[in-house]
């Protein structure tokens, strides 16, 4: 299990560091541990949704910091429409399960604030397997940005991993 400590390490280079309130969406957040580390970052009166097929997992999110507002949101969040633009998308190894990444890159983009940016997190590998389906190597993250529109594909930060040999990636998208 990830260490809060080197989830934050690896989005905070991607976080803006503007005192206004962000709106942000963490798209596949699970028990939220990448949740809790954009927490940590966000000034206060921010606020992030967290998605999640898993009900039950999210019920388990409990962020470190008061001043950030937590929606929770059950459902397939490659089929959710946003209503409004928004800060930023997280997506912490979610991106691996999208069968059509460039479309989920292109949706998100239409959705995004002018200085807004995605954050991927995800294993550097592009061999497929029963938790990775469709794998998203930093190299061919910067393929798939491109064609999703993105004009800046920026590497923050790599770990090793223990399930994976090409370690871990973390990237934002403008």
């Amino acid at each position: 299990m990830m260490e809060l400590s080197v989830a934050v390490k690896l989005i905070q280079e991607g976080v803006s560091t503007t005192k206004l309130p962000q709106q942000w969406v963490d798209l596949g957040a699970g028990t939220g541990l990448f949740t809790s580390a954009l927490a940590s970052l966000l000034p206060k009166g921010s606020s992030i949704t967290a998605v999640d097929k898993n009900l039950s997992a999210l019920n388990t999110i409990r962020l470190n910091n008061a001043d950030i507002l937590l929606n929770l949101m059950e459902g397939d969040y490659t089929e959710i429409e946003f209503t409004e633009m928004k800060s930023g998308f997280l997506m912490a190894n979610s991106l691996h399960y999208c069968e059509d990444q460039v479309r989920m890159l292109q949706k998100l983009k239409h959705y995004l604030r002018t200085e807004g940016r995605i954050l991927i997190i995800e294993y550097n590998t592009a061999v497929p397997n029963t938790w990775v389906p469709f794998p998203v190597s930093f190299e061919r993250l910067t393929t798939l940005a491109a064609k999703a529109g993105f004009t800046k594909t920026d590497l923050l930060q790599s770990i090793t991993s223990k399930y994976q040999a090409g370690g871990m990636y973390s990237a934002m998208l403008q």
